[in-house]
């Protein structure tokens, strides 16, 4: 009897896919850092590319703030998504060169898109933002996820290596946040910061790629049609952002300003500050003004002592320096100390409007609030606030606090001036009398008969003394003006203000007393 014997063929179980090879620790972090640090550096810059079209507010910043953090949101949830799906180390690299390129064509999009946006719509401020940070602040988040998946290796170490680089990106942002306002954004325009980070963005990747691509072998796509569709997009975003339309000859720390040639008068100048006209500047005239809030200080400054007697002035804030040169051909020996923040401000107002400080024209750089301290109590006989931030009064210059220290500067008898500008309903210039009247012993307002009745907005002038107001003069002066402007005073002050807030420095929600909806 024979038997026969047969093979069994065991199949083994097919083998696990190996997972992609982690990236050396140094080379993450780096990568860690510098996206987070980038995403940082393009979200404060977005600040003054749009501060040109939409102003500077609390609602401008809020909404560059919110677009930002709703791109890292949504690029770290995709990022993630694709890092479970696709090699990462295919990805990293082409997430860099598309976050250069986003980056480097936000100038001409912002730009163009300005143009049409200008304006302080909601809407319009939502978009522009939103077209300033969205993309390449997405990509850019995406980097992180895609980097902590190469570095999940070994599960036993998912808390340390997840920390790790989490607070890698955390210290690149806020590396990336203070070099950018401490020193890129007053060295650099806004066009070389934003070019140069698409540049170091895309190289990185470039060479990110070349890297991986290498210590893979043939693991790695190289380059094709698409990179090469990638350079030509980021050639054309670049001719783009040199023929975009620039809306600054000088941009400062603080501003975007120009200035323009009066069509009809060929010394005349106007100051623009981002996307507001902010001065106006005759050089042959000095006492030509031709705002006509500008006339009002000018008719107080008349009334503020004997006509042609000299003054002990201070400004806070300098724009043009209208008030300061008017001061100065009416009543000659005046003693002008202007307090402003932009020291470039102030070179371009000596290079262009003809600015000459000296000893009786003394310009302060720094912020109005802090050198206000500093000044003697009892010194000066007039103080002019004509201090802005886009269109709104900074928040900390427009308190009961601010009020007081500026009476403790004055002399007993001095007056002080404030310009406003708000619009229907004007709960902040109401709010802001109340709380000039909560300081002063006599307060009035001048301002264009339809903004007191609501119909428009428009600059108000408050006017503020522990000594009577010559009111009576003042409002004879107002008749001689060209366009018609109310004086208000006593019980009709008193039932426009209402039950308005004072503001103090614990709650001076400005922003929000300005918002006309």
């Amino acid at each position: 009897m024979s038997s026969t014997s047969s093979d069994v063929t065991v199949e083994s179980a097919p083998a696990a896919p190996t997972p992609p090879r982690a990236l050396p620790n140094g080379l993450a972090a780096f990568l860690v850092f510098l996206s987070s640090g980038a995403v940082l550096v393009l979200e404060t810059v977005s600040l003054r590319l749009v501060g040109p079209y939409v102003g500077v507010t609390l609602q401008v910043t809020s909404s560059v703030i919110g677009m930002a953090l709703g791109a890292i949101a949504y690029g770290a949830w995709m990022g993630g998504w694709l890092a479970d799906r696709r090699d990462p180390r295919t990805l990293l690299a082409p997430a860099l060169v598309l976050a250069g390129i986003a980056t480097a064509v936000t100038l001409p999009v912002v730009r163009y898109a300005g143009e049409v946006l200008r304006g302080g719509a909601a809407s319009g401020i939502l978009l522009l933002t939103a077209l300033a940070v969205l993309v390449p602040a997405g990509l850019l988040a995406a980097v992180t996820p895609l980097v902590v998946k190469l570095q999940l290796a070994d599960l036993r170490r998912t808390g340390q290596v997840v920390g790790r680089l989490s607070g890698i990106g955390t210290l690149g942002g806020i590396t990336a946040t203070l070099v950018t306002g401490f020193v890129l954004v007053a060295a650099l325009p806004s066009t070389v910061i934003v070019l140069g980070l698409g540049a170091v963005l895309g190289v990185t990747g470039l060479v990110l790629g070349a890297y991986l691509r290498r210590g893979a072998g043939a693991g790695l796509p190289g380059p094709g049609r698409a990179k090469a569709a990638l350079a030509v997009l980021g050639l054309a975003g670049a001719g783009l952002s040199a023929v975009a339309p620039n809306p600054c000859d000088v941009e400062t720390a603080y501003h975007c300003a120009r200035i323009e040639v009066d069509e009809q008068w060929t010394q005349g100048r106007t100051l623009f500050l981002n996307s507001a006209e902010h001065s106006y500047v005759d050089l042959a005239e000095p006492t030509r003004l031709k705002y006509a809030y500008t006339q009002w200080i000018g008719l107080v400054a008349d009334e503020a002592a004997p006509k042609g007697q000299r003054l002990d002035a201070l400004h806070l804030g300098g724009g043009g320096f209208t008030i300061p040169r008017y001061l100065a051909a009416t009543r000659p020996g005046t003693d002008s100390l202007v307090f402003e923040i932009d020291g470039e401000l102030v070179e371009l107002d000596r290079r262009e409007l003809g600015v000459r400080t000296g000893p009786e024209l003394t310009a302060k750089i720094g912020d109005a609030r802090v050198l206000l301290g500093a000044e003697p109590t009892d010194s000066r006989d007039f103080i002019v606030g004509d201090a802005f931030g886009h269109l709104v009064v900074p928040w900390h210059l427009a308190t009961r606090e601010m009020a007081a220290d500026i009476r403790r500067v004055l002399r007993p008898g001095g007056s002080y001036v404030q310009n406003v500008i708000d619009y229907p309903p004007g709960r902040f210039i109401r709010a802001e009398l109340a709380t000039v009247a909560a300081e002063f012993r006599n307060v009035a307002l001048i301002a264009p008969p339809g903004a007191i009745a609501g119909r428009s907005g428009a600059n108000f002038l408050i006017v503020g003394s522990d000594a009577p107001l010559p009111l009576a003069r003042l409002t004879d002066g107002l008749r001689g003006l060209p366009e018609q402007a109310v004086l208000l005073q006593g019980d009709e002050l008193a039932a426009f203000v209402g039950d308005a807030m004072v503001l103090t420095d614990d709650y001076a929600p400005v922003d929000q007393l300005l918002a006309t909806a």
